[in-house]
């Protein structure tokens, strides 16, 4: 018996569902050792919820009921889609969002019901592709490319999981990977250039295109085309000249199937620490810098977590910065605009001609560092990024 293609491309769909369940239903189904799992997970580093808790639902699969029932669910959704569509949505799979896919778009309000809950059709998706552990809308965010991003109610939405990022809960305050003192966003008075500069490593003197020093890049007077420029470094040396962004949105990778922005493959580095070479492969996808309405947001593409570190990430009257472990598939705001502006003396005309590390913000792949880490500082990690927005 001959398979028509639909049929076999909706096989090839459900062979490529996210792997892993929920502990709670593992538990519930008495799996040995799921609950003590889930608790050793959720006690990273010091104890507390990380800010990306979805991590955890990687365990076994769930019951054989609720497998049976999940699957009957998706190939009565799958096979209500046209061969081309069915087409785009394996391809989004299958390149784990690195390939650009189109939007799958859907009737907004065709929810399904699965066990005692309904979802929307994208989260029923994004739980079947992604996140088995996501529950409801609000756990999810579009992501800029996406042809429903900033739609409040569409007639058709959008259904690709790719087009979605999965939100970090920073309302429960994540591990202490790392805690800084809050003194460092003071200016200080012997510094008179006005180049933000790494709190770790200080500036640098490398040159940029056609021969501008990274001073003149960054002060070029009533420059307003660029909102923030990307440094790239492995330990403390910086790689390549610093990358000013223009558009909106920056794709920042190591190898991306189809890249469009800041390639650190192409940099030549001398770097030959084993550690570097190790983590500069594991860089992948690497992540998406967005600029929104509401701030930027950081989005992890890789297959592995990163670290950041940022002002207008804690919580003002704190006198301490935390380091936030951010999962792939997920994303943070790592910088607010308005937080960073209120963070700043007011009235003060000196102060805002002194470096303020305030409007800097700190990536690392793969390694993170602090206290319960052997790196103290971002400048012993192998490879991170910072990230200089532009205040004018």
């Amino acid at each position: 018996m001959f398979r028509t293609k639909r049929s076999v491309l909706v096989r090839r769909l459900w062979r490529s569902r996210a792997p892993g369940g929920e502990e709670e239903e593992e538990a519930a189904a008495g799996e040995p050792g799921a609950a003590a799992a889930a608790e050793a997970r959720a006690h990273v580093c010091g104890g507390g919820r990380g800010c990306c808790p979805g991590k955890a639902g990687r365990g076994g699969r769930a019951s054989a009921g609720a497998e049976a029932e999940l699957k009957a669910l998706t190939h009565a959704v799958l096979k209500r889609l046209k061969e081309r569509q069915l087409e785009g949505l394996l391809h989004a799979v299958e390149s784990r969002g690195g390939a650009r896919t189109p939007c799958l778009l859907l009737p907004a309000k065709a929810d399904s019901r699965l066990g005692q809950h309904w979802y929307p059709l994208p989260v029923l998706l994004c739980k079947v592709f992604r996140w088995p552990d996501l529950r409801h809308c609000s756990e999810v965010k579009r992501l800029c490319c996406c042809e429903s991003y900033g739609k409040a109610h569409p007639e058709l939405v959008c259904c690709n999981p790719h087009h979605l990022s999965r939100l970090c809960e920073l309302e429960s305050p994540p591990p202490p990977y790392s805690r800084y003192p809050m003194d460092f966003l003071k200016p200080t008075a012997d510094c008179p250039d006005s180049v933000p500069s790494s709190t770790e490593t200080g500036g640098t003197n490398c040159l940029a295109p056609g021969g501008l020093s990274d001073s003149q890049v960054l002060q070029e007077p009533g420059d307003r085309s660029h909102w923030c420029v990307v440094a790239y470094w492995e330990e403390k040396t910086r790689v390549g000249r610093l990358y000013s962004v223009q558009e909106p949105s920056l794709d920042i990778f190591y190898d991306l199937p189809q890249g469009n922005g800041f390639c650190l493959g192409q940099l030549n580095s001398d770097n030959k620490s084993q550690l570097v070479q190790k983590v500069r492969s594991k860089i992948g996808y690497g992540i998406q810098l967005t600029k929104e309405v509401d701030g930027v947001w950081v989005y992890n593409r890789s297959s592995y977590p990163i670290f950041i570190k940022s002002a207008t990430l804690d919580n003002p009257d704190s006198r301490t910065l935390l380091v936030h472990k951010v999962f792939p598939g997920f994303s943070i705001k790592a910088f607010d605009y308005e937080k960073a502006y209120s963070l700043q003396r007011p009235n003060d005309h000196e102060f805002m001609q002194q470096p303020w590390t305030g409007f800097t913000v700190q990536i690392s792949f793969v390694k993170g560092w602090g206290q319960c880490y052997t790196r103290q500082f971002i400048s012993s990690c192998p490879c991170w990024l910072e990230v200089i927005f532009n205040n004018r």
